[in-house]
């Protein structure tokens, strides 16, 4: 079994509206996500 030594943080914005945007990103690799609120009304 292999691991990674690195990590895939992902900045979760206005770009990511839906579920399904955010399962690919977990699909993809992705390991920490991180919550940009300054965008948000």
């Amino acid at each position: 079994m292999s691991f990674r030594k690195t990590k895939i943080v992902c900045t979760i914005g206005p770009a990511v509206e839906n579920l399904q945007t955010l399962k690919q990103l977990l699909i993809s690799g992705m390991n920490i996500a991180r919550f940009n609120f300054s965008h948000g009304d």
